[in-house]
């Protein structure tokens, strides 16, 4: 019988440790403060500069726009396509030395640049050499898509595209499902591309400082990594119901075990 008291209470213990505490799932939660209150964010985010494999679509617009249709592709041929092929096929890719091809103008480098830096670049650029002030020549240069990936204990792990000029971390989750509940919460890894190489950074989720961090925001290339909780390898289950009927399981082979054994005795 002391055996088995002691049993139970190692397993009471296993069943405690291996549920998933409220506190690891809810996001944004204010650790100073339990009333609401007002967040005042304060902008950190540097605004992003073109890398090498990025697609850029180029639009120029002049009075006469015949004169810059040469510019302009058309992408008529391409129609049947779906958006991300179509940017593929009518866009500027940047090329391993940071350049694109641009008809007429030729190569331009535009690694590093950010895309109001690269508007004013392609509007000087065809004023000195193409048109006059009068043309009232725009160009305006986006990014084809913000496309990201994410990986680990997430609904729908894969690469998205998103065509918005920027999205937060909980937005991009909640286009792949949003985080299982196995998912580590307090440490999610961006894994982001830079001109010196791939950098790691870390958000809590959990913390609404989070909306401070300067990597609150996703870029173009980032890849998001969700980490599985301790208590998913443990494999009592997820949740409390799970875990009860694993542990009642558990304790009925042992209690029987133990019975048949003082029986042999």
């Amino acid at each position: 019988m002391k055996q088995l008291h002691i049993l139970l209470i190692l397993v009471f213990s296993l069943f405690v440790s291996s549920c998933i505490p409220n506190k690891d799932l809810v996001y944004l939660q204010n650790k100073e403060q339990a009333a609401d209150s007002t967040l005042a964010i304060t902008e950190k985010q540097k605004p992003y500069r073109v890398q090498i494999n990025d697609i850029l679509n180029i639009r120029v617009k002049v009075l006469d726009q015949d004169n810059v249709q040469i510019f302009n592709p058309v992408g008529e041929e391409n129609l049947n396509m779906d958006t991300d092929q179509r940017a593929f096929f009518d866009g500027f890719t940047v090329d391993l030395h940071g350049n694109i091809r641009i008809p007429i103008l030729g190569e331009i480098n535009v690694l590093g640049y950010t895309t109001e830096e690269i508007e004013k670049l392609l509007s000087e650029k065809l004023l000195n050499d193409h048109f006059k002030e009068t043309a009232n020549i725009f160009v305006s240069v986006k990014l084809t898509g913000l496309r990201y990936t994410v990986n680990g204990e997430v609904s729908s792990p894969g690469t998205n595209t998103l065509y918005q000029p920027r999205v937060n971390i909980f937005e991009a989750l909640a286009n792949v499902g949003d985080i299982e509940m196995t998912g580590n919460r307090e440490d999610v890894l961006i894994i982001r591309q830079y001109p010196q190489g791939q950098k790691i950074h870390h958000l809590n989720l959990l913390d609404v400082a989070v909306m401070e961090s300067p990597y609150y925001y996703i870029q173009p290339n980032d890849i998001i990594y969700v980490k599985p909780l301790r208590q998913k390898s443990w494999g009592f289950g997820t949740t409390g119901r799970e875990t009860i009927i694993t542990v009642v399981s558990i304790i009925s082979l042992l209690t029987t075990s133990l019975l048949l054994i003082d029986r042999l005795k």
